[in-house]
């Protein structure tokens, strides 16, 4: 019962790392001027992962920062702290993931396939979420497979931040296939450039071929943009078919730099200035080259998180 003249406070934050990639979660709480909450993350002899928050989280609105790119232990780690937190009483829990693994397979285009995005949205929901934050969904419907608030964020500002910083002059912007279309018109319109298509036929899983280029690319500066960089096929064969037809410089930027496989070597290879990426999963020595520029998302999450945490209107960090 209220006490009389007491008045209702808003739950203090709380942020929490799992290990997927804990310098962007620490850079997150720099910007929020605040710390990480200390966490025990260890695993069992057989491999299994023992989680246990070591602050109180007693109704707290709990902020939870974890990649879940492979291995599949980093969407457990995701989905254990939750279940702590939950069974701790937090007041609210956010899931906030930088990458959200498993969202390719997002309908059901081949007979006896699993829809894997989907089954995330649901696991992440049953195991305490009320609330998920993402940056750059592979699929923007996505959103509509959750039943909680998704609040989706887009890299694209910081990365036209970056190219505006350029001065790239004559720019053409150009879609690595029909379905990056959309992204590569906002870049576009963002940086006064012209727009270009690249016509892909897809050959097998992992495997692309540039067919056609529809635009004017001659003479001209190109940024291909897309969500994420697998194996890096598709951005390769991409370069080589604007080089083809007379283009300049060729930036290729992507939010998500997965690099699997020959990705490193075959963008190392390509025709391009530089590769941008954004720190969303945490990048080995091993998939670091002399091309690779990393751009930090920290504080455009930092400030998701603090509009979040204030009730404010996310959608303002896009005005």
């Amino acid at each position: 019962m209220a006490l009389p003249n007491e008045t209702m406070a808003r739950s203090p934050m709380l942020l929490l790392s799992g290990t997927a990639n804990r310098p962007l979660a620490e850079e997150v709480a720099g910007e929020l001027e605040s710390s990480l909450c200390k966490a025990t993350i260890r695993r069992f002899a057989d491999g299994e992962i023992f989680v246990k928050i070591d602050e109180n989280v007693r109704g707290r609105d709990v902020y939870i920062i974890q990649p879940t790119n492979p291995p599949a232990e980093n969407l457990m780690e995701l989905l254990l702290l939750m279940d702590a937190a939950r069974r701790a009483s937090a007041a609210r829990i956010t899931a906030v993931i930088p990458y959200f693994g498993y969202a390719r397979q997002d309908r059901k285009d081949q007979p006896r396939v699993a829809i894997s995005a989907k089954l995330m949205a649901n696991i992440i929901s049953q195991a305490g979420a009320d609330r998920v934050l993402a940056i750059d969904f592979h699929q923007h419907q996505l959103q509509g497979f959750f039943d909680l608030p998704v609040d989706h964020l887009y890299s694209a500002p910081v990365f036209t931040n970056h190219y505006r910083l350029k001065g790239l002059k004559n720019l053409a912007v150009v879609a690595s296939d029909v379905g990056g279309a959309k992204m590569a018109r906002g870049f576009a319109k963002r940086l006064d450039a012209t727009f270009a298509i690249i016509d892909k036929r897809r050959t097998a899983a992992n495997v692309a071929e540039a067919v056609n280029v529809v635009g004017d690319v001659e003479g001209r500066d190109c940024i291909i943009p897309d969500d994420m960089i697998d194996t890096g096929g598709t951005m390769a064969e991409a370069a080589f078919a604007l080089k083809r037809l007379g283009a300049q410089d060729i930036y290729i930027c992507a939010t998500h730099a997965l690099l699997s496989g020959p990705a490193v070597e075959r963008l190392t290879q390509a025709p391009v200035t530089e590769v941008a990426v954004t720190n969303t999963i945490l990048l080995p020595p091993e998939k670091q080259f002399s091309k690779l520029k990393v751009l930090s998302i920290a504080g455009l999450l930092a400030k998701a998180i603090g509009y979040t945490h204030s009730d404010q209107s996310v959608s303002a960090l896009f005005d």
